[in-house]
């Protein structure tokens, strides 16, 4: 396992996604299959390695900003999560992949399975 990482025998990596209402809803009109693209000012897409660090933004950040947060849960292939080193951002378990965002398409092709929402928090 590679620092933080859940690497799983059948070849893919979990991964975790906090995130608001208007994402949310792109991501179901896509099927759940894939993340949409990033707005100009958002140079990167960036999956977390822990269920409890996405809730703490879904819950601090989403939901002051619109009302509502929700946690994602996601499969990646391996070789593809690999490929993005793990960056700390605050707090020692506040582990994230940093995915630049030119390569999200190629990111998303490496997603096996559906996004799921595996928790909701609103005001």
């Amino acid at each position: 396992m590679r620092r933080g990482r859940q690497e799983n025998a059948d070849g893919t990596t979990t991964l975790w996604r906090p995130t608001g209402p208007n994402e949310l809803e792109k991501v179901r009109a896509g099927g759940f299959q894939a993340w949409p693209p990033r707005l100009p000012d958002q140079p990167i897409f960036y999956p977390v390695l822990n269920a409890q660090y996405a809730a703490t933004i879904a819950r601090g950040w989403n939901v002051a900003a619109s009302g509502s947060g929700y946690v994602t849960r996601f499969h990646v292939a391996t070789p593809t999560a690999r490929r993005y080193a793990t960056q700390t951002a605050g707090g020692p378990d506040h582990l994230e992949l940093w995915v630049p965002a030119e390569e999200l398409d190629a990111f998303n092709a490496a997603i096996v399975g559906k996004i799921e929402v595996v928790e909701e928090f609103s005001v």
